[in-house]
């Protein structure tokens, strides 16, 4: 909850809900570029846009609600208004918000001790000056967001109950009280934009990753430039201990770098020449140097960064229903408060006004909704932060619900269950050379980014130098079509042959592994086969999951059904359909959900978009591999681990708790507390003290998100593989073999059936 007295407001409202893709990053004034860094603070600096934020290039399907931290407009953001025209301007005590509550404090003390040993000159005039200064020194600020929120329609808003709370308490003589009231709502407010600061630390410390100078060699020079000056194809310097500034090339190697940043992996990685790196990887060891391929706002990281920050402006339904109920709650309380004036002159005998106003201002006092407006964000806050510091981004606090419904995981093949690295095991030619066929199908290859298609190409090697591709198609779900050296090749799956009538041996069909079928100016000309590591977790990521309360697994890919099947097996998972389409995916899903079940696709987000589109939560794994996955994707999983899917199930179940505690937290303990103040029975003093004791408690319940144990539980019993079966290592390597878009489209990123 902001706070009119705090110096930070405006910048930690800005960060949250308007972060832009473009100018991600670069929030630190000390970060920025001469030009923006000269700007007034807070506006118009990169990384600090006061104007709504667009969410162009973030894919979100029909029925993904995303909404603003407010949930709406910031005037309409029920109970807690800023006005629109509050510019928040924080005075002199400048960057120090605790200055003029701490003067406060001391006049009220003081005022309470002359009143206490009723000092002669303590009276009149001279009383009402000074409670009135100690009373404008914290309170102004609140009287002038009511006002200023009146013209935008948001009238009832907590800052409204305050000011009529503490200017009747100064009306009917309760200085002291009123004083109270104002400087306790304002320390509360500060501890709670503390503990804010608190949950989104881990957040915001992900800015930190990114280099703030680089060395650049130019003409035989090193220049120490600002990253953003930095042009695709220069050539950084980067020193042991250093971040790397920008996404690149390894063009002086080997290296080892620390990932942990980016990964939340400790154990180093080692890159030869001509690997690429990322900006925030850390150089351990040698000087390096990276020929850059991507610009600043370009990087990875930066698209990470601005994910993670655009997550806290998007709402769960818990924030939602919170934010509505607020708008009805507070104009309720006002005129609960009126009644609780007028009506008693018509049924009380001795009927005395003042009495009756003051358990009116008492009720107000209680009713303001600082728990529940704060804590709700703020667990949330913390459920994104634990999740990041995870290596698990969630793109906002709604798909932290929506994780914990889950009861169906729908899970791709290739690069999620396995790792995606393919390698040549076998070359069967018929009618050519081996070493012409696969001249002719590796050349038709280098066109395609699909794993499947760069093991062919790395297995080929220097062999396609020189040779003339030209005519190049990709057919979604069958491979690639093209004319090499002259010649009409086709590349891909055996629908690809059957496609364009091309005979082959019936035992094509009969080979198990993942298999690119070719031919030559319409004649068949043989096949290679290409197999696939599995991940080492994934066998624990299925067990996991199925012991977190996950009902049903599922896999669908586009490779021989004769692999999926034996991979499901392996893995212990309860459904698998090979030989798919991306549109025969997208069907399954939505039968599905037809069926009345929660679900997940985990997939890399990209060829499997229309899947993506149709689930609850879309996961992606590999964030740091894929610029689309991190725009498509709701879940994007950095360390490429499925085993982290349940991980990210754990701190939603836990978010979601402690969320609801406080819920209750709060409404008990008001409701208990208005029906004492209605009666008589509390004190403005009391009021006050339990209003801001439970927003404290809640707070301090919220951040214990950012301290809990999100471990993987041990996990007793067998392996879900079949008994018989070989290791799930053996296997695989086979089973994952069939990439899913091997069957679907050569193994091409872009046919989306994977």
């Amino acid at each position: 909850m902001p706070d009119p007295t705090s110096s930070n407001t405006d910048e930690e409202l800005n960060t949250a809900k308007q972060v832009q893709l473009d100018n991600v990053g670069a929030l630190s004034r000390d970060q920025l570029t001469p030009e923006a860094a000269a700007a007034p603070e807070g506006h118009d600096v990169p990384g600090h846009d006061h104007a709504t934020h667009d969410h162009t290039g973030h894919h979100h399907p029909p029925g993904k609600q995303v909404v603003d931290l407010a949930g709406q407009p910031a005037d309409e953001h029920a109970g807690h208004s800023h006005g629109d025209g509050d510019d928040h301007d924080h005075g002199p005590a400048g960057d120090n918000p605790y200055l003029w509550p701490g003067v406060s404090l001391t006049l009220l003390l003081a005022g309470i001790a002359l009143d206490y040993y009723t000092v002669g000159f303590f009276t009149g005039y001279v009383r009402l000056l000074w409670y009135g200064v100690a009373f404008l020194l914290v309170g102004w600020k609140v009287i002038r967001s009511a006002v200023q929120s009146i013209p935008s329609g948001n009238v009832f808003n907590e800052f409204l109950l305050m000011s009529i709370a503490t200017l009747g308490a100064f009306a009917i003589g309760e200085y002291p009280e009123g004083v109270a009231v104002m400087l306790f709502y304002t320390v509360g407010e500060l501890f709670q934009d503390a503990a804010v600061n608190r949950a989104k630390r881990s957040i915001k410390a992900l800015l930190e990753i990114q280099a703030t100078e680089v060395t650049v060699l130019r003409a035989g020079q090193s220049l120490v430039l600002d990253p953003k000056q930095v042009q695709v194809g220069d050539t950084i310097e980067v020193k042991p201990g250093e971040k790397v500034a920008l996404d690149g090339t390894l063009t002086k190697g080997p290296a080892s770098f620390n990932t942990a940043a980016l990964t939340g992996e400790s154990v180093p990685q080692t890159k030869q020449t001509g690997e690429p790196v990322l900006a925030g990887m850390v150089n351990l060891e040698s000087l390096i140097q990276v020929a850059v391929t991507a610009t600043y706002q370009d990087t990875k990281l930066a698209k990470i960064l601005a994910m993670v920050q655009d997550a806290v402006g998007r709402k769960a339904k818990t924030q939602q229903f919170i934010t509505k109920f607020a708008k009805i709650y507070t104009p309720i309380v006002v005129a609960l408060a009126v009644l609780l004036v007028v009506v008693p002159s018509f049924v009380v005998e001795d009927y005395v006004f003042r009495d009756w106003l003051y358990r009116a201002l008492v009720f107000l006092v209680i009713s303001c909704p600082c728990a529940l407006v704060i804590s709700i964000p703020l667990g949330y806050f913390g459920g994104i932060g634990a999740a990041s510091k995870a290596g698990i981004l969630f793109k906002g606090s709604n798909f932290l619900d929506a994780m914990r419904e889950l009861d169906t995981v729908v899970m791709d093949k290739t690069g999620t269950l396995t790792e995606g690295v393919f390698a040549v095991q076998q070359v069967q030619a018929v009618g050519l050379e081996k070493a012409q066929l696969l001249r002719l199908l590796g050349a038709l290859e280098t066109k395609s980014t699909h794993p499947i298609a760069k093991a062919v190409v790395a297995h080929v090697g220097a062999a396609t130098a020189g040779v003339a591709v030209e005519n190049v198609e990709e057919i979604a779900g069958h491979g690639l079509r093209g004319r090499v050296d002259g010649r009409d090749v086709l590349a891909g799956n055996t629908k690809l042959l059957r496609k364009f009538n091309v005979a082959y041996p019936a035992e094509v069909d009969q080979v198990v592994d993942s298999i690119v079928v070719g031919a030559v100016d319409g004649q068949y000309a043989g096949y290679l086969t290409v197999a696939d590591a599995p991940k080492e977790d994934a066998a624990r990521a299925v067990q996991e999951l199925r012991a977190d309360g996950i009902s049903k697994l599922v896999m669908l890919s586009g490779d021989k059904d004769s692999i999926v099947q034996r991979v499901a097996r392996e893995l212990g998972i309860d459904e698998a359909h090979g030989g798919l389409l991306p549109e025969d995916k997208a069907r399954y899903v939505q039968q599905y959900k037809t069926e009345g079940r929660k679900l997940a696709f985990v997939g890399d987000g990209v060829n499997d978009a229309p899947v993506v589109a149709l689930a609850d939560v879309g996961i992606a794994m590999g964030g740091l591999g894929s610029d689309a996955t991190i725009e498509t994707a709701d879940v994007v999983i950095q360390t490429d681990h499925p085993s982290k899917i349940a991980t990210a199930r754990r701190i939603a179940r836990a978010t979601h708790r402690v969320v609801w505690q406080n819920i209750w937290l709060a409404f008990v303990v008001k409701g208990i507390v208005l029906v004492l103040g209605a009666g008589g029975l509390a004190t403005m003093w009391e009021a006050v003290f339990a209003d801001v004791g439970v927003a404290l408690l809640a707070i301090l319940n919220a951040v214990r998100i950012q301290r809990m144990d999100y471990s993987t539980p041990n996990i007793s019993g067998p392996s879900p593989a079949a008994p018989a079966a070989p290791s799930v290592t053996e296997n695989l390597s086979v089973v994952e073999s069939m990439p899913r878009e091997l069957r679907e489209g050569p193994h091409h990123s872009n046919d989306q059936t994977k």
